[in-house]
């Protein structure tokens, strides 16, 4: 008699499971389907390849879900934020950087073209799924190759993550709900930044005749002794385009508050 409960138990389990893998394979599948019939006509379900990105009518799912990724980290927060978003979009809410807002648009709001249980699977299968390994490199060696090109054409002797382009980095996350720029500091932000590409422009046209002439003199095979004068010059250059780098990140967090710095933290390059 006890074999025989004890059989029943185990076959009862072993149904249980079954059912629920079939459950999750069923939820999964409707997931792909609907992911496919309801977001594939806008949003690139595959990794893009580089020179794809310009083209693309709105962001490719990789770069949609690395995003959100990059905005928060429970995964409840993140279905709740996707099922929000689009039933409920505005610009104030987008996890993307606001100037790629401004290119692509804010999407239209899916009311009527998809029910709520859809979304949560939808939402599921996403952040499941996305962004596949392939994009999260493309995305790390384009960063680093802004980098690189960002250090070749920086009048700024010092070139640290914990001093960022201020002017950048706001233009990026200016719209965000999250950051809640008021209107008064958008007013006096947009004096600093007028300021600041103004004196460093200037610095530029300065400097590029000059690192132009050091380039001319190595490869000429001239003594570096020859080109001392030059390099005070742009020594001094630099020195000067520090201090505007300085003063505009000085004068930007005196505007932020501490929670709207705290927001840029994880932004801060």
């Amino acid at each position: 008699m006890i074999w025989y409960i004890r059989l029943k138990e185990f076959t009862v389990k072993k149904i249980l499971l079954l059912l629920a893998s079939t459950t999750a394979m069923t939820l999964a599948s409707t997931g792909v389907a609907l992911l496919e019939k309801k977001c594939a006509s806008c949003h690139m379900l595959e990794t893009p390849e580089f020179h794809q990105i310009p083209t693309l009518k709105a962001p490719a799912m990789d770069a949609v879900v690395f995003h959100i990724n990059l905005a928060m980290k429970e995964e409840k927060k993140k279905k709740d934020f996707i099922v929000d978003y689009v039933f409920n979009p505005d610009i104030s809410k987008s996890v993307c950087e606001s100037n790629k807002v401004a290119k692509y648009g804010v999407m239209p709001s899916q009311k009527g073209n998809v029910k709520k249980e859809e979304l949560v699977l939808i939402a599921t299968e996403m952040l499941a799924q996305y962004p596949h390994p392939k994009f999260v490199v493309m995305i790390k060696e384009m960063l680093t190759n802004d980098k690189m090109k960002a250090l070749q054409t920086s009048p700024f002797l010092v070139n640290k993550e914990g001093l960022p382009h201020m002017t950048k980095l706001l233009i990026q996350n200016w719209d965000k709900a999250g950051l809640g720029l008021s209107k008064e500091q958008k007013e006096k932000l947009l004096v600093v930044r007028k300021e600041t590409l103004q004196a460093v422009k200037y610095i530029k046209k300065q400097l590029n005749p000059l690192e132009d002439e050091i380039v001319e003199a190595m490869i000429d095979r001239e003594d570096p002794k020859s080109i001392e004068k030059t390099l005070e010059k742009i020594a001094t250059l630099k020195m000067e385009a520090s201090r505007v780098h300085l003063k505009c990140i000085a004068q930007t967090t005196a505007i932020l508050t501490e929670e709207q710095v705290g927001f840029l933290l994880p932004f801060w390059e």
